[in-house]
């Protein structure tokens, strides 16, 4: 099984900073992709940030220049640092881990983390 714990939400004012955190653990061979999705009430779940392994980052058109994605490796974590935040940004915020289990296997398996409150308002 391979468990996602997200960190970092909160309230904060518009034009503040926050990092939010998602650290993969259990039987993990590799990660393939790490990303950051967003919904807020009555709306569809919405790609902020992706970061595969090996490739190009990809973000929302809404955050570019504002959000960016990284990643720790060693630790099998994803941060989200997001600079000059907007009211629109509101939202619950889910880590999505994609993973392979053993050197042999090409088998991929999608994780999502229980999700981080982000509020930004005066």
């Amino acid at each position: 099984q391979v468990q996602l714990v997200e960190s970092g939400g909160g309230l904060v004012q518009p034009g503040g900073s926050l990092r939010l955190s998602c650290a993969a653990s259990g039987s993990i061979f590799s990660i393939k992709a790490m990303g950051w999705y967003r919904q807020a009430p009555g709306k569809q779940r919405d790609l902020v940030a992706l970061i595969p392994s090996g490739g190009s980052t990809n973000y929302a058109d809404s955050v570019k220049g504002r959000f960016t994605i990284s990643r720790d490796d060693a630790k099998s974590t994803v941060y989200l640092q997001m600079n000059s935040l907007k009211p629109e940004d509101t939202a619950v915020y889910y880590c999505w881990v994609v993973v392979t289990t053993a050197r042999q296997s090409n088998r991929q398996y999608g994780y999502w983390g229980q999700g981080t409150q982000v509020i930004v308002s005066s």
